[in-house]
C-alpha cells in the first residue's frame, strides 16, 4: 500500500481504532445493548416476535445498529473535525486526489461495520447462539447495501456540518430515534399505530427488514432491499459530489 491512496487508507484505519467515540458507539454500545435487551425478552419463541426466539431477533437486528452508529456518529464527527481543522485542504495541498479521500472514507466505514459486526456475533454466539440463515445471499446483500447507504449518509453529513460538535449533536439526534424505532427497541407490534407508521419509513427500518426478515425466514423483504439499494445509490452519488467540490 505504497500509493497515496494506500497510505491514506492505512492512516485512516489507525485513527479509527484510536478514536474513543468509535470504540464506544460502534464496537461497545451495540454489543452491550444487544446482550441486555436480548436477555430481557428471553429465548422462547414469542408471538410478539413473529413466533421467533426474541434473542435471535435482536442478534439479527443489531447488525444494523452497528451500521447506523458508523454512518450517523463515527463518520460525520470524523469528517467534520477534518473540515474544522483544515485537514482536507492540507490533503489537497499534499497532492492527494480528492477521489482518494472519498474512497478511503467509504473503505474505513465498511471495515468498521465488518469488524464491529464480527465482534457482535462473536459475543452473541456463546450467549444466545447465532440464528440460522434462511436466505444467506439476501442477508449479505442487505448488509452490504445498508452499510454503503449509511456510510454515504455519514460522509454527506460530515461534509455539510460545520464542526465536530455539530456533527456529534446531529448524529446523536438522528441515531437514537432510529435505533429505538428501527432496530434495537421493542418489536414493531409493540408500537402504537402512529409510531409503527413512523418507524416503517425510517431508513434504518428498511435496512433492518432487509437483513432480519430473510435471516429469520420471515420473508424475502424485496421491497426493503430495493429501497435500501436506491438509498445507497442516491446518497453515495451525492456524497461523492460533495467531497469532490
Amino acid at each position: 500500500m505504497s500509493t497515496p491512496f494506500g497510505r491514506l487508507l492505512r492512516a485512516e484505519l489507525k485513527l479509527m481504532l484510536r478514536d474513543p467515540l468509535v470504540l464506544t458507539f460502534v464496537f461497545v454500545f451495540p454489543v452491550l445493548t444487544m446482550l441486555i435487551i436480548g436477555g430481557a425478552f428471553g429465548t422462547k419463541p414469542d408471538p410478539g416476535f413473529a413466533n421467533r426466539n426474541p434473542a435471535h431477533w435482536y442478534v439479527a437486528s443489531y447488525l444494523t445498529v452497528v451500521i447506523a452508529a458508523t454512518g450517523l456518529i463515527m463518520l460525520p464527527v470524523h469528517l467534520a473535525s477534518y473540515r474544522e481543522r483544515g485537514v482536507l485542504r492540507r490533503f489537497a495541498a499534499a497532492g492527494f486526489p480528492r477521489w482518494s479521500f472519498a474512497l478511503a472514507q467509504l473503505a474505513v466505514g465498511l471495515v468498521a461495520v465488518a469488524v464491529a459486526s464480527a465482534v457482535e456475533l462473536g459475543v452473541a454466539a456463546p450467549v444466545y447462539g447465532i440464528p440460522a440463515l434462511h436466505d444467506a445471499w439476501r442477508v449479505a446483500l442487505g448488509i452490504g447495501l445498508g452499510a454503503v447507504a449509511f456510510v454515504g449518509i455519514g460522509v454527506l453529513l460530515g461534509t455539510l456540518l460545520p464542526s465536530a460538535r455539530a456533527a456529534q449533536a446531529v448524529g446523536l439526534i438522528l441515531f437514537f430515534p432510529s435505533f429505538l424505532l428501527g432496530a434495537g427497541g421493542p418489536p414493531p407490534r409493540a408500537f402504537a399505530p402512529a409510531m409503527r407508521s413512523i418507524a416503517s419509513v425510517l431508513p434504518l427500518s428498511q435496512v433492518t427488514d432487509a437483513i432480519r426478515d430473510p435471516w429469520l425466514g420471515l420473508g424475502p423483504a424485496t421491497g426493503s432491499l430495493i429501497a435500501v439499494a436506491a438509498l445507497a445509490a442516491v446518497v453515495t452519488a451525492v456524497a461523492a459530489r460533495r467531497v469532490a467540490l
